[in-house]
């Protein structure tokens, strides 16, 4: 691999292997181990993670149960549609909307493996890489770093081209598929939006030919949606209380958030392989500015997106109650609106602390607004 992307890259072979050991030794291995495989005694999972040779093995066993686990536990079904219009062969960008920490991509990658597809490879926030361990599975598991440098202008263009250099010879060179979110942290409201800063970050590292550098990164919009949403009354509070201050991130939330996405109960999942953006999408965008240009391919990828995404009943009776009419009255039954009620009540511990109309509001927004962009 080329050593200009030694500072993000996910882990070497050599490097895999060390980290197996380490994760083996750690503190949380009993935790980790009794979730991931709860019928084997501890010490037989140490031996099989050590015993661990490639990235590959350890994405085949111990992934893979991860996301059994994960689905048995936590999901009435998991559901997938559109693998038809991949190829095993191809590499492809998955570019997919974001709502939660960890399991987007994860999902992707085990519905990958159960289809003879390789994995792809992840981008990973900085922030997330706070915990050894956190670092070892991740890097072991195809995750590459995204930096977040602030506000160094000079900086941030520096990290963006890098990272743009390394998607195109991921996908180009190396001959791996790369999964990112379409927007830089989880959707908090329900409504995904593509940045378009992310179509002129994959532009930068091809600026010669905008259209080439798009259609050879073979990108693929993905669409997933959770009947329950992932970590729904922390984004709530993070809503609410950003309404009043600037919010700041405290000790430990991300790593609780990924906690929570995996083990909070989520009901129906389903995950829409888009329409891949295809030469003639874009050669229709000819005569646009450069920025035009970039917007009309979020705006693009948005439609594809926004027209996948599976609607629950929870998103009905959310629109419903949001707006004190029986629009979609519909669209679920009595016992579905009382699940969600009953849902709803979890807000209660919080009347003390915050002005609990505004945060029922905002969290029944999450859940109302995919309905307004949907129709």
């Amino acid at each position: 691999m080329i050593s200009k992307f030694d500072d993000i890259r996910p882990y070497d072979e050599k490097e895999f292997l060390a980290a197996m050991e380490r994760v083996a030794a750690s503190d949380v291995f009993p935790l980790l181990a009794s979730f991931v495989y709860p019928t084997e005694p501890l010490e037989e999972v140490r031996r099989r993670v050590r015993a661990f040779k490639t990235v590959r093995e350890f994405q085949h066993d111990a992934m893979v149960k991860v996301n059994e686990q994960v689905i048995a536990r936590s999901m009435t079904a998991f559901t997938v549609s559109g693998l038809e219009r991949l190829s095993p062969d191809k590499r492809y960008l998955f570019v997919s909307n974001h709502r939660d920490i960890m399991l987007d991509a994860s999902l992707l990658q085990y519905w990958l493996v159960k289809n003879g597809f390789e994995t792809t490879e992840i981008t990973f926030g900085e922030n997330l890489m706070r915990h050894p361990v956190v670092i070892d599975v991740g890097k072991s598991n195809k995750m590459f770093k995204v930096a977040r440098p602030g506000g160094d202008i000079k900086e941030f263009y520096r990290q963006s081209l890098h990272l743009s250099e390394y998607i195109r010879y991921d996908i180009r060179e190396k001959g791996e598929s790369v999964w990112i979110a379409q927007r830089n942290g989880r959707t908090k409201n329900g409504v995904d939006r593509t940045d378009q800063g992310i179509i002129k970050m994959f532009c930068m590292s091809e600026d010669k030919d905008r259209v080439k550098a798009l259609t050879e990164l073979n990108i693929v919009p993905v669409a997933i949606s959770y009947e329950w949403e992932s970590c729904e009354v922390l984004k709530a509070l993070e809503l609410y209380e950003s309404q009043y201050t600037k919010y700041t991130k405290k000790p430990g939330e991300d790593l609780n958030s990924i906690l929570t996405g995996i083990v909070q109960w989520k009901g129906r999942v389903h995950m829409a392989l888009c329409e891949p953006i295809r030469t003639e999408d874009l050669t229709s965008m000819e005569g646009l500015t450069n920025n035009e240009y970039h917007k009309a391919v979020a705006g693009l990828i948005d439609q594809r997106i926004n027209g996948a995404y599976q609607l629950w009943p929870n998103n009905y009776v959310a629109h419903d109650m949001l707006y004190g009419n029986e629009r979609y009255r519909g669209m679920y039954t009595d016992e579905e609106r009382e699940a969600f009620r009953h849902h709803l009540a979890k807000l209660d511990r919080y009347a003390e602390t915050c002005d609990i109309e505004r945060l029922r509001e905002i969290f029944l927004g999450i859940y109302a607004n995919p309905v307004d962009v949907k129709h």
